[in-house]
């Protein structure tokens, strides 16, 4: 493998003089500030927000940095995971001439994205196991893929994908490849970010709205080589992460702890879900989840989604998703949730 990324950032992007913020220009402290046409006679809230936040939260990195054990200029932090997948768009494909490549059942972001940059889209399904085709993805590289999206713990299906394939993917392609990591604090898989000093093509995405249940927020991360965060920096809007997210999120990530422990009574949790639902008639099978979710494939996913939604308890529906024909996706919920749930599904009948 011979990663350059100058031989795949778009030339414009190569080029880009970003746009310098008031508070990029002036970063330390200071008794006056008149330099960004801030309001200074406060914001009416009991809290105020009146002046710029931190373009490159600083803080929120360094707490992440401890946490995670990556340096603070291997991270960037994203308008949830989604900035990040368009950025990547953005500073390495060219719009109607490069490819990406998706492996299908996956989160569909990556579709929609490339939609919009108007990039073209390379689908190498998943195989019966929900694993990398390596030889359908070898098929399907050419001169102009730059990006290779994978969901691992993979959304919907849950499951993990192999490590060694990964890794045979970083090793041998030229472009870069995208491990997304949304659910990776669920499973017993290591991540793949103490592997950034390994493969310099190598872009891990991470967030704060699953296990650390600050969905609202929209904080995504995106961990990867100096080069790489230096794009992404280069082409993210001034202020994307506002200052209310910043405060509330290094607040959070100060409560490890509590997170560890909801994510084993959630694991539990998914256990005696799986057990207890596992046996009734309409119930075909159940993939191996690594996620807070499971994949169930069922006799008629349509009926019983439209039973449950008469009941008050949403799903998600997968039936029309490729090799996920039949199949509901069930979040974990408390245990509360999950029993009514349960309870809800004793009462369905196949008609």
């Amino acid at each position: 493998m011979n990663f350059d990324i100058n031989k795949i950032i778009r030339p414009n992007i190569k080029t880009l003089k970003p746009y310098s913020s008031a508070r990029d220009e002036f970063s330390g402290e200071a008794s006056v500030y008149l330099d960004a046409n801030e309001n200074a006679f406060g914001s009416p809230l009991a809290t105020n927000y009146h002046r710029y936040p931190d373009p490159m939260q600083y803080a929120v990195k360094m707490r992440l940095s401890a946490i995670k054990g990556v340096p603070a200029r291997n991270i960037f932090l994203g308008n949830g995971s989604d900035e990040a997948i368009d950025i990547l768009f953005r500073s390495f494909c060219n719009p109607g001439v490069d490819n990406v490549i998706i492996v299908p059942p996956t989160y569909g972001m990556y579709e929609v994205s490339a939609n919009i940059n108007d990039v073209a889209l390379k689908r190498v399904n998943l195989t019966a196991d929900f694993q990398l085709d390596l030889d359908g993805i070898a098929e399907a590289i050419d001169k102009n893929t730059k990006l290779i999206f994978i969901c691992s713990p993979n959304n919907p299906t849950g499951n993990s994908i192999h490590r060694e394939d990964i890794e045979t993917l970083l090793a041998n392609f030229n472009g870069i490849i995208v491990v997304d990591e949304a659910y990776i604090n669920f499973s017993r898989q290591k991540s793949f970010i103490q592997e950034l000093t390994e493969y310099a093509n190598l872009v891990v995405l991470q967030t704060l709205s699953k296990a650390w249940g600050l969905a609202a927020l929209r904080v995504g991360m995106a961990f990867a080589s100096e080069e790489i965060i230096e794009v992404f920096n280069r082409v993210k809007p001034p202020y994307n992460i506002n200052e209310a997210s910043q405060q509330l999120a290094l607040e959070a990530l100060q409560n490890v702890d509590q997170v560890n422990q909801w994510i084993k009574e959630l694991l539990k949790e998914r256990d005696a879900l799986v057990l207890a639902i596992k046996d009734f008639d309409f119930v075909v099978d159940i993939y191996p989840s690594d996620a807070n979710f499971i994949l169930v494939k069922t006799t008629n996913a349509d009926a019983i989604y439209k039973y449950l939604t008469q009941v008050g308890i949403i799903v998600r529906n997968r039936n029309k998703v490729e090799l996920c024909e039949g199949c509901l996706r069930i979040t974990v919920g408390t245990k509360e949730e999950n029993e009514a749930l349960i309870d809800a599904l004793k009462q369905f009948k196949e008609s």
